[in-house]
């Protein structure tokens, strides 16, 4: 049987994940993760949170909202730690979203590494330079550099 005390102290889960405790409160009015509190008023987080925690601190690494996290975390279970078929659910439901973050990521690496600045070598080429505005009718910014399922260039 282990020892550890089911319920963590504000202090407690924010050394363990990281997490700033002002961040904590932030996430807790956000509806992000839950605590209860004690009689004196102290909250108090069962330890399923630091895994909470580590998913919204890798999912905000890699851009999505909070709005997003929020969509996905309502979709895990309250009266339980999340089990893996929770998790592979929720992984399922961002596969498109994270590879076409991962391909826009790996466009823009792979054009970049060529360029130098902007002064650009060879503006036949450089994704950013866009010769006569030719491409402004696919919208703001680089379109070249945009996710293949975001572009609409063929």
């Amino acid at each position: 049987m282990s020892k550890l005390p089911k319920l963590l102290t504000i202090g407690e889960v924010a050394h363990r994940s990281g997490v700033a405790q002002t961040a904590l409160r932030f996430y807790e009015d956000r509806g992000l993760i839950n605590s209860t509190r004690t009689s004196g008023n102290q909250r108090r987080y069962d330890r399923g949170v630091l895994r909470r925690l580590a998913f919204i601190r890798s999912a905000q690494r890699v851009g999505l909202s909070l709005e997003q996290i929020s969509e996905a975390l309502v979709t895990l279970p309250d009266d339980h730690a999340p089990t893996k078929a929770d998790w592979a659910r929720l992984s399922r439901r961002w596969r498109d979203e994270l590879d076409a973050r991962i391909d826009g990521l790996q466009r823009l690496r792979d054009r970049l590494t060529g360029c130098i600045g902007c002064g650009c070598l060879s503006l036949r080429t450089c994704a950013l330079h866009n010769a006569d505005d030719k491409l402004a009718e696919f919208g703001p910014g680089a379109p070249l550099l945009r996710p293949t399922s975001e572009r609409g260039i063929g």
